[in-house]
């Protein structure tokens, strides 16, 4: 099969299209014709090289988070789908490469693609979907009437965020340029705060809950707009010691997890806040909670561009200008 390989470790280094081998099926697998993915800055982050302590691949590897396709074959074990399903998956780490032709994925990771989409616009939902599910639902606990912050409103993770966020009743306020404010408004957002004019630690106050995802110095600021035991969940990091024993890392990579977290940790803790570190997981009945709301329209998703599989690399980079609205897909079937 062909499929966008990385061959080693470098900035901004390109991907090769290559004809691999065929995944292995495992037992409990399904193996799924892809015929969309999409692309996510974690991409970026693997081929470069900057999670190679927690998620060392070894190149080659292939990359790609996002799928949405039809399955071909099952495991001898696997029983929750059958072949000609379309579905729907973020498969989870060590197990990725949805920038292919076929992917074969754990079938506790994949869920019925929501029947009101297209395949492009299913495979635009699992990575910030399931993002925004395990940060606002899962850890966050988000409950009718609270105040919720959540940075770059217009981005991946921001447009699936923010609806979310709204749905279980929430006041949300984000950030974003001038240009895409109506665009975030039209998502669910109550307070818009122009980044580039607009400082968001004047302007907000007395919030239970930020969904930061930029840099270390806006991650200071959040703790700020904060009310006491009022909670900061961080996808960007630093990764914290809770993460480093949930991802079963050792006893030098906990000690660094614990040093890196330090400064926000006590931060927080003197301030009667919370602040913890999520690195979003597979999870396909997330994805089936997920796929009931988008088909009671509760949540649509955002696609900026659409582009061919032969030219996964263009919109690789374009993802890394930052200048996406919503997510980018790649149609592959």
């Amino acid at each position: 099969m062909k499929a966008f390989v990385v061959d080693k470790y470098k900035k901004k280094g390109a991907l090769r299209l290559a004809n691999v081998p065929e995944a292995e099926v495992q037992d409990t697998d399904v193996l799924v014709r892809v015929h969309a993915t999409a692309v996510n800055l974690l991409d970026s982050k693997l081929r470069d090289g900057e999670f190679k302590l927690i998620l060392p691949y070894r190149p080659p590897f292939i990359l790609g988070h996002d799928v949405a396709g039809t399955v071909v074959r099952t495991g001898s074990r696997a029983s929750r789908f059958k072949v000609g399903d379309e579905v729907y998956a973020r498969p989870r780490d060590h197990r990725v490469g949805t920038f292919a032709e076929f992917i074969a994925i754990n079938e506790a990771d994949v869920a019925l693609k929501p029947k009101n989409l297209s395949m492009t616009e299913a495979a635009s939902i699992p990575l910030v979907g399931l993002t925004a599910w395990q940060a606002l639902v899962e850890v966050g606990k988000v409950k009718p009437g609270q105040k919720v912050f959540i940075q770059a409103g217009s981005g991946g993770v921001g447009t699936f965020a923010i609806q979310l966020a709204k749905h279980l009743g929430a006041i949300v306020a984000t950030t974003t340029s001038a240009e895409n404010a109506e665009l975030v408004k039209s998502l669910g957002a109550d307070v818009v705060i122009d980044y580039k004019t607009q400082d968001f630690e004047k302007v907000l106050s007395g919030y239970d809950l930020v969904l930061n995802s930029q840099d270390p110095k806006t991650l200071d600021k959040s703790l700020g707009v904060l009310k006491p035991g009022g909670q900061l969940i961080s996808i960007s990091g630093p990764p914290d010691p809770a993460f480093a024993k949930e991802a079963g890392l050792n006893l030098f990579l906990k000690l660094i997890m614990r040093l890196l977290s330090r400064g926000v940790r006590k931060k927080a803790e003197r301030l009667g806040l919370r602040y913890s570190f999520l690195f979003m997981r597979a999870q396909g009945q997330q994805l089936s909670e997920i796929a009931s709301l988008i088909e009671a329209g509760v949540i649509r998703p955002l696609v900026d561009k659409v582009f061919p599989f032969e030219n996964t690399g263009d919109a690789l980079a374009y993802v890394e200008t930052g200048r996406a609205k919503g997510k980018v897909v790649i149609a592959v079937q």
